[in-house]
């Protein structure tokens, strides 16, 4: 009897989870064993992360629980260290191997999906790294919440003019997605927080959105674009066009423009770069070190190994001589040309070009407030802003996630904001350590 071709699936994120997903569908029993290896038991909806940040979604429901989703797959907890190509083996590091220290494991595999995504690009800027917040993963989400509250209530008891300055100055780089709807879910979030502080208004609070192009929102088109800037101006929030972070040393934050200011809030949203773990593989990398890829999303010149999203550079067969953008959009439709293209390897059978007809583009930008530009037409206001939810809420993977993100829109249009601020929760233990160390003998 024939053995099961081993699949492994480097990467649970878009691309990982919906390829092994319909993998598990599409293949008989028997025909295949899939592996997903992921230092996340789940996949994160990125697109989410702005509400979550604001409180409008709970951060749990962002998240998709990976053993669930993909019940017929084996779910690995770890990390890609190396992988050989020409061996067919990956090293993987597991919680288990770095606990008893019985070090990195080998993992065997007959085909192979890379799709590990990718990591903040950040650059050389003093401070940033000290100083700088992310906001790619929902522990960033919630923990910039965390942070931007805080600030309110530093502001709040401090009797110095400074701090209480710098405090309430919220500084976003990067006028991508990203960046705008962070900047414009969590502005929303803290002007209604306000009204519960005796002595912070809306107009004491400085928000300061810096881009080094002349534009933001590209995917939006040129007119929503500016449109958008309009609308953000109008909310008082600065926008800087054509303009860089140089440093941020001691919370002093110098821009290209030649203007200094404090702030102890600086969040880096300003591009992605392909994950790291790719230079530790045998396989073609291109300039900006993605996997070289074939319209078939074969990774180029490789048998038997696949790749897209983020960590691919796959060709854009409706614009020849571009590659496909790194968001979900494509994300999500490689995956599915991906799965299929595996199982017809494994079966014999020709694979498919992956090529997309672009739909369009959605962006909030806070409550009731988003642009769109879908199919040619510009939409902006309440009705973008309704369809920026309707579309990703179709797009959240399972009916549980769907119906329970449902559910806290509901309530959140019957009930007032939360507005606590958990910041506890980054380090649980303080407050017992705080304890048992004043139970500790005396040093003699």
């Amino acid at each position: 009897m024939k053995e099961p071709a081993r699949i492994l699936v480097v990467g649970g994120g878009y691309v990982g989870m919906y390829t092994a997903l319909r993998l598990q569908q599409k293949l008989k029993r028997g025909e295949a064993d899939i592996i997903v290896v992921e230092p996340q038991p789940y996949m994160t909806y990125q697109p989410f992360l702005p509400e979550a940040a604001a409180g409008a979604i709970s951060p749990r429901h962002v998240v998709v629980p990976l053993r669930r989703v993909l019940s017929k797959c084996q779910v690995i907890v770890g990390e890609a260290k190396r992988i050989n190509h020409a061996k067919r083996v990956a090293t993987i590091s597991t919680l288990a191997s770095t606990e008893d220290g019985s070090g990195d494991i080998d993992i065997p595999y007959d085909a192979l999906v890379l799709a590990p995504g990718s990591i903040s690009r950040t650059l050389p800027i003093p401070g940033l790294a000290e100083y700088g917040i992310g906001f790619k993963t929902v522990e960033e989400a919630i923990g910039l919440r965390n942070h931007v509250l805080e600030q309110m209530d530093i502001a709040s008891s401090t009797r110095d003019a400074d701090v209480r300055a710098a405090a309430l100055t919220f500084v976003f780089v990067g006028g991508g997605y990203a960046g705008v709807e962070a900047l414009g879910e969590l502005e929303d979030m803290a002007r209604y927080a306000s009204r519960y502080y005796h002595n912070i208004s809306p107009e004491d609070m400085r928000w300061v959105l810096v881009e080094a192009s002349d534009r933001i929102l590209p995917e939006v088109g040129e007119e929503m674009g500016k449109y958008t800037v309009r609308e953000l101006r109008r909310r008082n929030i600065d926008v800087r066009l054509e303009t860089r972070l140089d440093s941020c040393e001691d919370r002093m934050v110098v821009l290209s423009d030649g203007e200094r200011f404090r702030s102890r809030t600086i969040v880096w949203t300003a591009g992605v770069k392909a994950h790291p773990m790719l230079g530790e593989t045998d396989l073609p990398l291109n300039g900006r070190g993605r996997l070289k890829s074939t319209a078939t999303l074969q990774i180029d010149g490789v048998e038997a190994a696949w790749a897209a999203g983020d960590a691919a550079a796959v060709p854009d067969l409706t614009h020849p001589g571009q590659e496909c953008a790194p968001n979900a959009q494509h994300a999500v439709r490689q995956a599915k040309v991906l799965a299929d293209n595996v199982a017809a390897h494994l079966r014999g059978e020709p694979q498919q070009e992956y090529r997309h007809s672009y739909a369009g583009s959605v962006a909030s930008l806070g409550l009731h407030k988003g642009v769109a530009f879908i199919y040619g037409r510009k939409i902006k206001g309440w009705p973008a802003w309704f369809m920026h939810r309707t579309y990703h809420l179709s797009r959240v993977p399972t009916f549980n996630r769907k119906a329970r993100v449902l559910a806290e829109w509901t309530l959140a249009g019957l009930f007032k904001r939360e507005i606590v601020s958990l910041g506890s929760l980054e380090h649980p233990r303080a407050e017992f350590e705080q304890a048992a160390g004043s139970l500790q003998p005396p040093k003699s």
